[in-house]
């Protein structure tokens, strides 16, 4: 039996769209996507697919084994929970960091399935925490690498993002939000929309508005990097719960995202992917 499962590596959005048209097939006008919130995406979204040939035994024990990956500089185990009619899998990257073109992305586990990311700029000393849902385990992972925080970008209002943001502002820290919801981001220096730019390091970064999730979420986009942070608005294998926006909005957000060059490596903010994958197989 063949067995296919996500595995940890960089993903191009063409396969992305497949994600997203998969997310955006299971709601319409009268209904929310609210199904693909359980636990959301892979890592760094850095995900593709991969096969594995496996025959499923006839009881409920379970095997595992370790596929290492190559040129994507990470270590996925894959663990395969297998019962007599189903199979699940669950990919756990075993490394925390990548490069763009101009900067490390270091990334980390907060809460109970947030992933917290930092960006490095080597040549600047600049660095960018993307959203801030534990302060406590960014400070300690600004500590272990020697980094200073210059930075703080929040993809939208939710406590899960930005509350680490007033302990985390030190002198010299700027924080970027949606202009949308500045009113609910702590701390905010800078709001920002759709089609603006900014500098951090040595490149460029552009927002996208993918509102849905949120009425002002947005995306931060490095071009020149070829890596988007999209932050709840698209995990794999599904989408963010549509708390505050609407389907047509939800729908004209992810196709955003689904334009993005093959390329682009697409960062998101949770784990949901093994209950994402256990509702596109019920």
């Amino acid at each position: 039996m063949i067995a296919r499962q996500l595995l940890q590596r960089p993903l191009p959005t063409r396969k992305l769209s497949s994600f997203a048209f998969i997310a955006l097939s299971c709601f319409n006008s009268s209904t929310s996507c609210a199904a693909f919130n359980p636990s959301v995406s892979s890592l760094s979204s850095r995900t593709a697919w991969a096969s594995a040939s496996s025959s499923v035994p006839n009881n409920n024990k379970k095997s595992s084994w370790v596929i290492s990956q190559d040129s994507s500089q990470f270590l996925s185990s894959t663990i395969f929970s297998h019962t007599r009619d189903s199979i699940i899998t669950r990919a756990m990257s075993l490394a925390d960091t990548s490069c763009a073109a101009s900067f490390t992305v270091a990334q980390f586990p907060c809460l109970s399935d947030n992933y917290g990311y930092l960006i490095h700029d080597e040549a600047t000393g600049q660095t960018a925490a993307v959203d801030t849902p534990d302060a406590y385990a960014y400070k300690k992972e600004l500590a272990k690498r020697g980094w200073k925080l210059t930075h703080i970008f929040c993809t939208h209002h939710h406590s899960d993002h930005v509350g680490g943001n007033l302990e985390l502002k030190t002198e010299g820290v700027k924080i970027y939000g949606p202009t949308k919801e500045k009113n609910t981001i702590p701390g905010i220096d800078v709001a920002v929309s759709e089609g603006d730019s900014f500098e951090f390091g040595g490149t460029k970064g552009t927002i996208i508005d993918v509102g849905g999730h949120t009425l002002g979420h947005v995306a931060f986009h490095f071009p020149e990097d070829s890596t988007v942070f999209v932050g709840d608005a698209l995990f794999a294998l599904g989408c963010g719960r549509m708390f505050e926006g609407t389907p047509p909005q939800f729908w004209e957000s992810l196709k955003k995202i689904r334009t993005l060059p093959d390329e682009t490596t697409v960062y998101c903010a949770h784990e949901y992917t093994e209950s994402n994958a256990k509702f596109a197989a019920s």
